[in-house]
């Protein structure tokens, strides 16, 4: 993954202003329960998506859920780039954030995004569908009838 976004925009890769640019991608209040889902004490719990990014007029999705504490550039959650294998992982958000679409947009937040269900949830559709799905009827069939624990599987 890492490895098609250099070679997508190599050189925005260069923008010495990504900091600020990561910085928009988020409210003061995403960036901090991000940064609270990525503390030791939360590690590997099942999280809801904090935020939705996209970029416009591609397959690119990302359902984030956290920010690692110590190197907040790195965040996880479930990661589509539109080519049929989304997955769940870590990703780099100065990497994300340097693509840019054919027509000059960069990734975006979506505004209206709100997760109902644990990052699981998600994962368990877009496998089945190749890619992140939202329809609640679709999602809800992926909800665990039976909850041991709140980890991630």
């Amino acid at each position: 993954m890492v490895a098609w976004l250099v070679a997508f925009s190599l050189p925005a890769l260069l923008n010495l202003n990504r900091k600020e640019h990561i910085m928009k991608l988020f409210t003061k209040q995403q960036e901090q329960k991000l940064l609270e889902n990525g503390s030791p004490e939360q590690s590997g719990l099942d999280h809801i998506p904090v935020v939705k990014l996209f970029l416009p007029g591609s397959g690119c999705t990302w359902l984030l859920t956290e920010l690692d504490p110590e190197c907040p550039d790195i965040a996880f959650g479930l990661c589509d780039l539109g080519m049929g294998f989304p997955e769940l992982g870590n990703v780099s958000l100065s990497e994300i954030t340097s693509v840019k679409n054919k027509f000059g947009l960069s990734v975006e937040r979506d505004l209206y995004f709100e997760a109902k269900y644990p990052i699981s949830v998600y994962a368990r559709a877009a496998r089945v569908y190749s890619s992140i799905v939202e329809s609640p009827s679709v999602l809800i069939t992926y909800v665990p009838k039976k909850r041991d624990t709140h980890r991630l599987d």
